[in-house]
């Protein structure tokens, strides 16, 4: 697989542990700087984020991947994906979304890690 690929699966995979709430893959795709910055402009750590999707405060049931633009420049990146998601977030109700996060990566050990993201809708 080459760089694009690889990103695209990091972005594939963080949604997948989301959706399954399985903490040991957020660590793995996260990278340990990780910060999630909410539409609302909230911003969560790599910790109080995979805290938040395993006590159900961000609850993600499904995603379709519907877009994603990659730019590679040497050991960072930068994927904008849009995915349709089902979600009930903050005690919400279970709605679905047109969600875009721009993700922000770097290349460590021959592995992409997520080192930002920001939430949008498109």
């Amino acid at each position: 697989m080459d760089d694009r690929e690889l990103i695209i699966e990091a972005y594939q995979k963080m949604y997948q542990a989301m959706i399954t709430k399985n903490a040991k893959k957020l660590d793995e795709v996260l990278d340990n700087s990780f910060v999630l910055i909410h539409m609302t402009g909230m911003r969560q750590s790599k910790q109080v984020f995979i805290r938040a999707v395993l006590d159900g405060t961000l609850n993600y049931f499904s995603a379709v991947h519907e877009h994603m633009l990659v730019e590679v420049n040497g050991t960072t990146a930068i994927i904008i994906g849009q995915s349709y998601v089902a979600a009930a977030v903050f005690g919400g109700e279970h709605s679905n979304w047109h969600l875009q996060q721009k993700c922000s990566l770097k290349k460590i050990d021959g592995h992409w890690r997520i080192t930002r993201s920001v939430a949008s809708t498109y």
